[in-house]
């Protein structure tokens, strides 16, 4: 008996699902039955998904409220999340390293980051910065005659062009010892371009060194802050906010060691 099943089975012809003819290859492929059976569960998956909002919007107390309202809504019939505004307390690029490296990473950086920035100051001086400083320098006279009479630059024993300097104001003797070597226009446009451009530098590491420390900071106290969460005994006050420009201050209680 089996061996005539198998025998008809062999005789049998294998219907084939026909292509798509040539005068309707411009609507594209034609639907297989293994097609329509996705697209038919998925159709039926989304009616069973509509049917189960449908009673819950029915059900639904109007007084209930989550946050999800607020931080959600739907546009020109497309629902999506609305984007979360940066906290007064992070930066944008305080956030950013806050979500992307952890406590070591930022203080090894810091470190780093602030021994470049004390290298470029031995470097530069900040000569710029005294020449603009505003101070005063007070010379005392002992008679009227001596003070209409007095020069300026025979008292401080310098060139005249010299005076308005507060630094490298060299006396008379250092100019007549040393012979200065002559500077055109365009090696004096390449030392300012590169001064300024040094300059620069200092200032983005400053402000970069400053970020770092301010992450390390807020980084340290929420490590703590999650040390504390398992101890139900000692919960931390907070006192201050954190700002862009600096941590949040927290204070714990004072708990003696065994």
């Amino acid at each position: 008996m089996s061996s005539w099943k198998n025998a008809s089975k062999a005789n049998q012809r294998t219907h084939r699902e026909r292509h798509q003819p040539a005068d309707r290859q411009h609507l594209g492929i034609l639907e297989k039955k293994k097609d329509y059976k996705k697209r038919a569960a998925s159709y039926h998956d989304k009616q069973v998904t509509l049917k189960a909002l449908r009673k819950k919007a029915l059900i639904k107390n109007p007084d209930e409220f989550y946050h999800h309202m607020i931080n959600s809504k739907v546009q020109e019939g497309v629902h999506f999340e609305v984007e979360k505004p940066l906290e007064d307390e992070d930066s944008a690029v305080q956030e950013k390293l806050m979500n992307s490296q952890d406590y070591r990473y930022i203080s090894m950086k810091r470190t780093a980051e602030s021994n470049k920035l004390k290298r470029l100051q031995s470097e530069l001086h900040m000569i710029d910065v005294a020449e603009k400083a505003k101070n005063k320098h007070f010379f005392f006279i002992d008679s009227k005659k001596e003070a209409a009479n007095f020069d300026l630059a025979t008292r401080l024993d310098t060139h005249p062009t010299l005076i308005g300097r507060k630094t490298n104001r060299p006396k008379l003797e250092t100019l007549k010892a040393k012979v200065l070597p002559a500077i055109n226009d365009s090696d004096a446009l390449v030392l300012a371009t590169e001064k300024a451009k040094r300059y620069r530098e200092l200032t983005r590491r400053a402000e970069r060194e400053r970020e770092l420390s301010v992450v390390e900071q807020k980084l340290f106290i929420k490590s703590h802050l999650l040390k504390s969460s398992k101890n139900t005994k000692n919960k931390p006050v907070k006192k201050s906010a954190g700002t862009s420009q600096s941590a949040p201050v927290y204070k714990w209680k004072y708990e003696r060691k065994r």
